[in-house]
């Protein structure tokens, strides 16, 4: 049997959830990772239980200045980065019309431009080796619409967007890209790492049903997911998008469907309209 390479994760947002399992399934299986945080005592842990395969650091993905550190830190320790994983973020819920200014922007400020200073401190290192792997951590709020999460799922179309042409750009130097879709999930994203704009009566019951909605949604092991996950850096053609969850692809099959039936129903308005655009006049 040929054994595995052992692999450098650098990962953001590993106090909890997605982030904290991937970098403890990563070092468990003999990969060196550099942990990242806003809070290093969240994850200092990780560095006591491995001292020669851990790296715990401070980083604000919205400091680039951090960033700078962080990856000249990472190759200090190990060398180089051979994943590279973006999954600093957190959600938002409030209707369009509830949601601040400020709100919004600090919602993209993470979740968008993060993302976007992390991936651009770390390419040069990546198209030097002409290698690596980043995967993004979207959503599937990431490819449908989910009221009362308007400017979350905005934030994560935006990464979808960006992760589609990246992979694009970068196929030439050898590195790879995984946009990871996961539906809901067992962590704290619905608590902790949620913020909650001020409710207007005028939507009240609108949040009291997707209230509902979430209490009695079915939740995917994380564990089971991160799993999934190195199993997918171990492809040697990994796929674009990753979708996660026990529900999440046929939620997202049935999205697609009912997009495709939609604009097979409006086609006919352009070829209508491109045919008598060609009829001459008599």
């Amino acid at each position: 049997m040929t054994q595995r390479t052992s692999r450098v994760w650098l990962i953001t947002g590993c106090s909890t959830g997605f982030g904290r399992v991937i970098a403890e399934q990563a070092l468990a299986q003999g990969d060196q990772v550099i942990a990242t945080a806003r809070k290093i005592e969240q994850i200092k842990d990780l560095e006591q239980k491995y001292p020669q395969t851990a790296k715990a650091l401070t980083l604000d993905v919205t400091h680039k200045a951090g960033i700078e550190n962080a990856v000249q830190e990472s190759l200090k320790a190990f060398g180089r980065i051979d994943v590279l994983v973006n999954n600093a973020g957190y959600g938002l819920t409030g209707s369009i019309e509830e949601v601040s200014d400020k709100e919004i922007r600090d919602q993209f400020e993470t979740n968008v431009f993060g993302l976007l200073n992390v991936t651009r401190a770390v390419l040069p290192i990546l198209r030097k080796q002409r290698s690596g792997h980043i995967l993004n951590i979207s959503s599937l709020a990431g490819r449908l619409g989910i009221p009362t999460m308007g400017i979350y799922n905005g934030s994560k179309f935006a990464l979808e967007g960006i992760s589609e042409s990246l992979a694009s750009e970068l196929k030439p130097f050898g590195i790879k890209v995984t946009i990871i879709e996961p539906g809901g999930f067992a962590t704290d994203f619905s608590s902790r790492s949620i913020a909650k704009a001020q409710i207007m009566p005028e939507y009240q019951l609108l949040h009291d049903e997707m209230e509902k909605y979430r209490t009695n949604f079915i939740l995917g092991d994380t564990p089971t997911g991160v799993k999934v996950i190195l199993k997918t850096v171990e492809m040697a053609e990994p796929p674009l998008r990753l979708v996660l969850g026990p529900n999440s692809l046929p939620r997202l099959i049935q999205k697609l469907t009912s997009d495709l039936e939609a604009y097979q129903q409006v086609e006919k308005l352009w070829q209508e309209s491109a045919t008598n655009g060609k009829k001459k006049e008599p």
